[in-house]
């Protein structure tokens, strides 16, 4: 009953079309999941004295941190390289710019709004 199936010459070719083309992971782009500052090795940065084409996994961890909120390196994550296609992170930059606001931030939009109409609601009472 353990019968080994090997794969036909057609199916090997089916695999090996379907796998991801190589691509720089050197290149690719970090965000900060505190603030969502975006590192960009292309670009470096001038406030850090760190040079264009510098890739992530060169920085120092120990001595690395966010310009904007002084997060530590671990607190990044790799969104792929500038010239991936769009999709739903890149599309979060449309509308008022709700949507680039940390999640406690629109947490307190959302229900401090609600107690101001609340508030507004209950001042009605008040025109007796």
């Amino acid at each position: 009953m353990s019968e080994n199936i090997q794969p036909t010459s057609e199916e090997n070719k089916i695999v090996e079309n379907s796998e991801s083309p190589s691509t720089n992971l050197e290149q690719n782009r970090f965000e900060c999941r505190s603030c969502g500052y975006i590192y960009d090795p292309s670009e470096g940065n001038k406030k850090l004295n760190i040079l264009p084409n510098t890739p992530f996994s060169a920085l120092d961890g120990n001595s690395f941190v966010c310009p904007v909120c002084r997060a530590g390196k671990n607190f990044y994550k790799d969104i792929g390289p500038k010239s991936k296609p769009s999709g739903f992170e890149e599309n979060l930059t449309y509308g008022f710019g709700f949507n680039r606001l940390p999640s406690g931030q629109k947490n307190i939009l959302i229900f401090g709004g609600l107690a101001f109409a609340a508030a507004c609601f209950l001042s009605l009472y008040s025109l007796h």
